[in-house]
């Protein structure tokens, strides 16, 4: 059964097959190391996530780069403000190298907690400075860039066409941009691929022209040719790239080896929250962490975002994370049920919902749809080890760790109990002993109102604390 995935570049739907054997070559942009990585920024790597499991599920090997942006990226796309790295260098009074090595520790943590397979290679910008040199040389040696006092450019009226990925005519960028940059540019929307060091920066590097260090878009040009050669099937990152950071990359390929570098590109939608949008002027730029401090899990956080195709908006508010929340323990719950039972399930049942699954992720990606198959299984009142079976197969592509299922839930009525509920506990188990079911309830309402829920089982009471 074939995939289709959303093309940017054609914007349609299209077969994938890869471009040489059975290896899929994959470049996703990854986080710019100046901070902490938010939940907007973590939906583009879950989505990253689940491309690669469904790649995977049906069989392909992956050679898969992921960069790390520790120099080069300006406060702005138009190649103004400072460099972010060393901004947050300033601020923290640290050098860019420490910066930069505690929020990558950080965002890989945070990693693991979402179950996100890592890519094969991991390449920061500040380990690939000689390969981004040779690529800007070529440029200037194929007359695609020029110097000017402040750097060097590359020359979009060179290209044949430009923008390719968005559905901007090249007028109505030149005539949005901001001219006053760097007025010996040869046009406004001529964009920096080196930028010559002022004496007080700290990141520089020797070039033909001078201490200095890379512009933003080169480094993933630079990285992605140099794993993944002249041309590679899939780039992945967030819908904020089009315009001017994927534009760019495209430009400086076609203008050192005239080809477009990926055959795909493929975008992931913004996160909003409480249906505006997430900014840290805003102060909406919430972190797992924070979310944890919420009682809600990483794993919680990606349950929700299998609520919207990628390719859609999704609204962020705390109440329906608290929902999701819920729902990933329901999901153990009816996993566990289904583990722990007997009962046998015709093969031909099973086969059914393994082709009905492969058919619905293979159409880009469509894990809502999925989820509502997965949900479907979870309720079914013919308990089976069979169905547990499944559901772990299609955890290959979900990534929600259902396999350690008894050991979330165990963990979660593990909860120290203040003194007053504990009073309260053993109030309602004499009632019960005493068979005085009115009071027992009574007991039962108050524990909630304080938010704790009780549960009685043939093993005896369970006391969790309420998700609010």
């Amino acid at each position: 059964m074939g995939i289709k995935l959303y093309n940017t570049l054609t914007r349609e739907k299209e077969e994938f097959k890869p471009l040489e054997d059975n290896t899929v070559r994959i470049y996703s942009c990854g986080p710019t190391v100046y901070s902490y990585a938010h939940i907007g920024n973590f939906r583009a790597y879950i989505f990253m996530d689940t491309l690669r499991r469904i790649l995977k599920y049906n069989g392909y090997k992956l050679k898969h780069v992921m960069n790390i942006t520790d120099v080069g990226h300006l406060e702005s796309d138009a190649d103004e403000g400072e460099d972010k790295m060393e901004k947050a260098a300033r601020k923290e009074n640290k050098n860019p190298y420490e910066i930069a090595k505690y929020y990558s520790d950080i965002f890989f943590k945070d990693m693991k907690r979402l179950n996100i397979d890592e890519p094969e290679i991991i390449a920061k910008a500040t380990e690939h400075i000689p390969e981004m040199l040779k690529f800007v040389e070529g440029l200037v040696k194929n007359g695609y860039a020029y110097e000017t006092s402040k750097g060097i450019y590359f020359d979009i009226s060179k290209l044949d066409k430009y923008p390719v990925l968005s559905n901007r005519k090249i007028d109505e960028q030149i005539a949005g941009a901001r001219v006053d940059v760097d007025e010996e540019k040869r046009n406004p929307y001529d964009f920096a691929l080196w930028i010559k060091a002022p004496e007080n920066h700290i990141m520089k590097w020797e070039s033909p022209w001078g201490l200095s260090y890379p512009g933003w878009h080169i480094e993933c040009s630079a990285m992605g040719r140099k794993y993944l050669g002249d041309q590679f099937d899939i780039h992945t990152g967030g819908i904020d790239h089009i315009p001017t950071h994927h534009e760019n990359e495209i430009a400086q390929s076609k203008g050192l080896t005239g080809k477009i570098p990926a055959k795909f590109w493929m975008h992931v939608e913004f996160l909003q929250v409480d249906g505006g949008k997430m900014s840290k002027s805003l102060g909406n730029t919430y972190t797992l962490d924070q979310l944890q401090e919420k009682g809600i899990e990483p794993l919680a956080y990606k349950l929700f975002c299998f609520t919207a195709h990628y390719r859609t908006k999704l609204n962020f508010t705390f109440e329906i994370a608290l929902s999701n929340q819920k729902a990933l323990n329901r999901l153990r719950e009816g996993f566990v049920k289904h583990q722990e039972a007997e009962e046998n399930v015709p093969e031909e049942k099973i086969k059914e919902y393994e082709d009905k699954f492969l058919e619905i992720i293979n159409d880009d990606l469509n894990i809502p749809t999925a989820m509502g198959l997965v949900w479907e299984i979870i309720r079914n009142p013919q308990k089976s080890k069979q169905y547990a079976q499944l559901l772990l197969k299609f955890d290959e592509v979900l990534g929600l760790d259902l396999i350690n299922s008894k050991k979330y839930l165990d963990d979660a009525q593990k909860v120290e109990l203040p003194e007053e509920i504990l009073k309260l506990v053993e109030e309602r188990k004499k009632a019960r002993e005493n068979k005085d079911w009115a009071l027992s309830d009574k007991i039962r309402d108050e524990l909630k109102e304080k938010g704790y829920i009780i549960k009685d089982t043939k093993e005896g009471m369970n006391i969790e604390k309420e998700i609010n």
